[in-house]
């Protein structure tokens, strides 16, 4: 079952696995184009804001991060450049986790365990840094 096939091409599980990720960069990352539509905006800029010690502007980092996760959708769905939009998206998986410490407050009602609906929205995270890990460890080394 690893193959499924889709007209005369075969699509593996892995590449549904990079399509469906990819789809959801994608898709979060065009909202944050579009000020006020995201509902994850304000917290990426505060958490930008406290990551970079405010050098950067808020709309500039909010259009930078929406860039970034623009791209990592495209190279996902594509299947171009595979092991370079993997790494870049485990990276930013590994900032989307830092409110969760920078900003307890927003994350948890009783720490560590209880969470906010935005402790939840970071946390289901996991599952997809798997699956990245998952795809890195399928992907093709030379690009």
């Amino acid at each position: 079952m690893d193959k499924i096939l889709s007209g005369a091409k075969k699509i593996s599980v892995y590449d549904l696995l990079a399509i469906s990720i990819g789809i959801v960069y994608l898709w979060f990352g065009a909202l944050k184009f579009i000020p006020g539509v995201s509902p994850a905006e304000r917290l990426a800029e505060n958490t930008i804001d406290a990551l970079f010690f405010g050098l950067i502007p808020s709309n500039v980092s909010v259009i930078l991060l929406a860039v970034w996760e623009v791209l990592i959708g495209i190279l996902l769905i594509l299947n171009v450049y595979k092991r370079f939009g993997i790494i870049l998206a485990l990276i930013h998986m590994g900032f989307t986790f830092t409110p969760l410490f920078l900003f307890p407050d927003l994350s948890f009602t009783h720490p560590p365990f209880e969470f906010t609906i935005i402790g939840q929205y970071i946390v289901k995270n996991l599952i997809i840094v798997c699956a990245l890990l998952i795809l890195l460890k399928e992907a093709p080394t030379k690009v």
